[in-house]
């Protein structure tokens, strides 16, 4: 496994960036008002994604996923979180790639590819495996997206070091993407 300080030539230089783009993309956030973010604010975090996708795909397209063994763990997390941030598309591609990418051992990679594969689960409208991701709407709050098998939730994510999730967030969770549909005054996809 690559430790962060061993990367060697032009992947030490693919780290940094990975690092630079991931510190971007978190202060690009961070402007985010709270309680009511602008449209030009959405719009910096819109173009910084874009960017970052860009640059991602050209790297995954060039070298395969830039996971820990390859960049090292932070710069692997960095790559993720990019990831995260990119197009349904992208997410989905992207993926089996990180999961093939996977060493072991490697804690932060185990839990980002939890983190990813919640989300392009949510981007299909399929049940998430271990309770990443939420829906939050203004004034009502925050729910959890469908569950696949949510009395097995906690020990996934106790398996991999993810904190449990307290029992009324399960209780709460959206049951189907039907019940988010009318949730949001919508009637299907």
């Amino acid at each position: 496994m690559a430790e962060d300080r061993d990367v060697p030539g032009d992947l030490a230089v693919l780290r940094q960036e990975l690092l630079r783009r991931a510190e971007v993309d978190q202060a690009a956030r961070a402007q985010l008002d709270p309680r009511s973010p602008t449209p030009r604010q959405w719009q910096r975090v819109a173009e910084v994604d874009a960017d970052n996708t860009e640059f991602l795909a050209a790297v995954v397209d060039r070298v395969g996923w830039p996971g820990t063994r390859l960049v090292g763990s932070t710069a692997g997390h960095a790559a993720w979180l990019i990831a995260q941030h990119a197009p349904a598309g992208f997410r989905a591609r992207w993926l089996p790639l990180l999961a093939a990418a996977l060493e072991p051992g490697d804690v932060i990679a185990v839990r980002d590819h939890a983190f990813l594969a919640d989300r392009v689960a949510t981007d299909e409208r399929r049940p998430q495996r271990w309770g990443t991701q939420s829906l939050c709407f203004p004034g009502t709050g925050c729910r959890l997206y469908p569950l696949d098998d949510a009395a097995g939730v906690n020990a996934r994510r106790s398996a991999i070091g993810l904190e449990p999730l307290p029992e009324t967030d399960l209780a709460e969770a959206f049951p189907s993407y039907a019940s988010i549909d009318a949730a949001q005054g919508r009637s299907g996809p």
